[in-house]
């Protein structure tokens, strides 16, 4: 019997939200996802946006004081052809990139073979530049 489709199964990861404290920190992060890694506006609203992957969301919102905190999750891996290029990018931003482009293969069954890099973003966010080889 065939079973139909339940639709209470999780489909992907929608978006990652971050946020700003001052509409300062927004400009420099509008600046760092938009002009320096090249993602676009998918929509706005007062206090906020959402920045266009190619297969997810970035939220980014300044509707409330609050401070900076990093919680469990550790990072976020952008997807791309070339790792490298996106490093000189940041660099010559002047932010920090604390893992320099590398060729990795995870020990997975079978073996992953990637190439990465990771910075800091202008909130302070991880970022991955992440590459299947």
């Amino acid at each position: 019997m065939l079973q139909k489709e339940s639709s209470g199964l999780i489909k992907g990861i929608h978006h990652i939200s971050m946020k700003c404290e001052t509409e300062e920190e927004l400009v420099r992060v509008k600046e760092f996802y938009m002009d320096i890694l090249g993602l676009k506006i998918c929509r706005e609203w007062d206090g906020g946006l959402m920045l266009d992957t190619g297969n997810g969301l970035i939220e980014i919102f300044t509707n409330q004081a609050g401070e900076h905190q990093l919680g469990v999750i550790r990072h976020m891996a952008l997807l791309t052809d070339d790792v490298d290029s996106f490093v000189i990018k940041v660099k010559e931003a002047g932010y920090e990139v604390f893992v320099e482009p590398n060729d990795v293969d995870i020990p997975a069954n079978p073996v992953y073979p990637i190439r990465m890099a990771f910075c800091y973003g202008p909130l302070g966010e991880q970022i991955e530049f992440f590459c299947e080889r």
